[in-house]
């Protein structure tokens, strides 16, 4: 990998009918694809990391974080650049987690983290624990965008199986033009109004459906508020937009569980 070839993907355990909902809210332009049984892969058709100064690892963290707040399955963030590539896993509300490897591939990150990985993505404890395990080892044939694939090797036994063409280490203008041929959706901030049902379906189709009314809705939903500000705020002060926008999501998804339930009881 060169400078010039900074890129990422995100990798949704979901169909594209699920992440699109929370894809929207992230008000960045995406291109949304199938990518195996029961995964779909988003592709960024901007670059922010360039544009706001904040590392490609920050941002795509953010956006996991953010897509996969209030979801039922896991968003996966392969990111790289001239110097590193890693990934960070986020998974509802628990804190994210990541593993890192130097350009020439020289692991940087905890073993704990790489078994975390295997453990929230449900893969098998005992034959892929044992596949991952040689990417946390030194290899000086494998540079960082090697352990990018060996990942998704391991991955692909849970069915990820990403198009053609869209490969870590590719720059993010060339991952643009090949999701494009392959007629992958886009995706797009189109309005508070559609951001408003983007988020209803979301919500509905996730692990929150059943709280979307009562006692319990109101509870989650000043809950995800609380939470929420505190992340914006602390996006804010340390510059860090990724989540910052996770932040703005937890307070949207905790107002508007409040608001639909206030709706639905006046209609009740």
């Amino acid at each position: 990998m060169n400078a010039t070839s900074v890129g990422a993907l995100l990798l949704c355990r979901a169909e594209p009918a699920a992440v699109r909902p929370p894809a929207h809210l992230l008000r960045e332009q995406q291109l949304l694809a199938p990518a195996g049984e029961q995964w779909s892969v988003l592709v960024p058709e901007g670059k922010p990391w360039l544009d706001g100064g904040e590392p490609v690892d920050r941002v795509l963290g953010g956006w996991a974080s953010a897509v996969a707040v209030g979801a039922n399955w896991p968003v996966l963030a392969l990111w790289w650049d001239g110097d590193r590539a890693g990934f960070t896993l986020a998974s509802g509300f628990r804190r994210p987690v990541g593993y890192v490897w130097l350009a020439d591939g020289t692991p940087v990150g905890e073993d704990e983290a790489m078994r975390t990985f295997a453990a929230r993505l449900g893969l098998d404890p005992v034959l892929d624990l044992q596949a991952l395990e040689p990417l946390t080892l030194p290899d000086p044939a494998s540079d960082g965008r090697a352990r990018l694939l060996g990942l998704i090797g391991v991955l692909a036994r849970s069915g990820l199986a990403l198009p053609t063409g869209l490969a870590p280490g590719e720059p993010a203008d060339r991952l643009r033009s090949v999701a494009r041929e392959l007629g992958a959706e886009p995706v797009e901030w189109s309005g508070w109004r559609d951001a408003v049902r983007a988020e209803l379906d979301a919500v509905e189709e996730g692990l929150l459906g059943p709280w979307l009314r009562g006692p319990r809705a109101r509870l989650l939903g000043a809950a995800q508020v609380a939470a929420g500000v505190p992340m914006v705020v602390w996006g804010v002060r340390r510059r860090s937009g990724g989540w910052a926008v996770a932040g703005v999501v937890l307070v949207v998804h905790g107002g508007l569980g409040l608001v639909y339930d206030r709706v639905r009881g006046r209609r009740g």
